[in-house]
């Protein structure tokens, strides 16, 4: 009988000292969050954005044929020309010409090998995927607006298509002139830490005027 205490107590104990651990781990994790979560996000997003920059050295071999190009001027690289809205998701942010790791820190970056808004081909825009730029891009359906505002006119866009590619999988984000596409990507799993190879695409086409 005394032996029988003596377990329920030590399993009693025991219960009770998991539980502890729990809440003590959750308010710690909270507590970090609370005082550090800026940084932490900005460590995340640094880790990431080193992630789509790799899967943007080839789509940087593509240029542009200047004769064929429709715009008066063309912004200089690492500069803001634009900005995009994706109202389903709160998204209001600047797209700069380039994708380098300061141009993906300050918002949405724009592969040099692409066309530009209203120049009729592929558009390919990349962002990393922190809370405050395309993590919730899960939420997106098909039918979603996407507003290209640039400085020498608006465009939307309405979504047709959400993939999950691999990085490896260039061919799923075409540079191609005889079609106005708008490729939104950003890395995935949303929440992953540290480099991965997968991306997740969101394919748009203009809406007609």
């Amino acid at each position: 009988m005394f032996g029988k205490k003596v377990i329920t107590r030590t399993i009693k104990a025991t219960i009770i000292n998991i539980i502890m651990a729990i809440l003590i781990t959750v308010a710690f994790i909270y507590i970090i969050q609370l005082f550090f979560g800026k940084e932490i996000n900005e460590g995340v997003s640094l880790i990431n954005m080193m992630s789509v920059e790799v899967a943007n050295i080839k789509l940087e071999e593509a240029t542009i044929d200047e004769e064929e190009s429709r715009l008066q001027n063309y912004p200089e690289y690492g500069t803001q020309y634009a900005t995009i809205k994706i109202p389903k998701i709160d998204v209001n942010l600047p797209v700069y010409y380039g994708n380098t790791l300061d141009i993906l820190k300050k918002g949405v970056g724009q592969s040099g090998g692409s066309y530009f808004p209203g120049e009729g081909g592929s558009i390919i825009y990349m962002g990393h995927n922190s809370a405050n730029v395309f993590r919730r891009f899960s939420e997106l359906q098909k039918g979603n607006e996407i507003i290209v505002t640039t400085s020498y006119g608006e465009y939307k866009y309405k979504i047709y298509d959400m993939q999950i590619i691999k990085e490896t999988e260039m061919e799923k984000l075409p540079i191609q002139r005889d079609r106005e596409i708008l490729m939104v990507y950003t890395c995935y799993p949303f929440r992953n830490i540290g480099y991965t190879t997968q991306r997740y695409v969101v394919y748009a086409e203009p809406v007609e005027k």
